[in-house]
């Protein structure tokens, strides 16, 4: 039994997989408390759901990628069994995961988006950096980046642990509405940063505050 937010359709707005029609399901509940958090509604709100209910709520949408969020879904123990049940399913699964609880027991194939949380988040101290050593190939490693003191944050965690030489693509995402694209575009540029740019797609298709997409 989990503890869900919502369950939508709609364009996935975030990491390699932007722009593809995606079914989302968004776990209850949250440990942390990030300064620019776009989704505080998920900590408190949600129904009990069974896993077959779940998953029948996913497959009336006729669509092969789900991902799973939150709030912070590994908070969940019963997301375990979801996962294997989707992936059983023939479903390309993602998950994206605050960054602070371990991904050692995520199956290998669901493809695993880990937020490394910067310091404007009010949460840097709750990295849990061995997970960086716990990424899959297909992982991405993404971070949300408010000023300038994140971006060297972000620079310098890629360095120190090497991680412009792995296979996993590195999202840099600007606080929507705080941070221009263009100022984090040029600063990437000028250090020729390893990484990727990514907009929160969904909020430039529809008002930053929709829910439900």
């Amino acid at each position: 039994m989990l503890t869900v937010n919502e369950i939508f359709y709609s364009i996935q707005g975030e990491s390699t997989r932007a722009g593809e029609p995606c079914v989302f399901v968004r776990l209850t509940a949250c440990d942390l408390r990030c300064s620019w958090c776009d989704t505080p509604y998920a900590f408190h709100e949600g129904r009990k759901m069974s896993i077959d209910d779940i998953m029948t709520a996913v497959e009336k949408h006729g669509c092969r990628l789900v991902e799973i969020t939150g709030g912070e879904p590994l908070l969940q123990e019963d997301v375990y069994p979801l996962m294997d049940r989707l992936l059983a399913a023939g479903r390309t699964v993602m998950l994206e995961t605050g960054g602070h609880r371990s991904i050692d027991r995520v199956p290998t194939a669901v493809r695993k988006i880990v937020d490394v949380k910067c310091p404007g988040s009010g949460e840097a101290d709750r990295n849990d950096w061995q997970n960086l050593d716990r990424l899959a190939p297909h992982d991405e490693v993404k971070f949300v980046v408010k000023d300038r003191a994140d971006y060297d944050f972000a620079r310098d965690v890629i360095d120190r642990h090497h991680l412009g030489s792995r296979p996993n693509v590195l999202l840099l995402s600007p606080v929507h509405g705080v941070l221009d694209p263009k100022t984090l575009s040029e600063w990437m540029l000028a250090d020729r940063l390893p990484a990727r740019l990514q907009l929160q797609l969904h909020k430039y298709i529809w008002s930053p505050t929709t829910r439900g997409v």
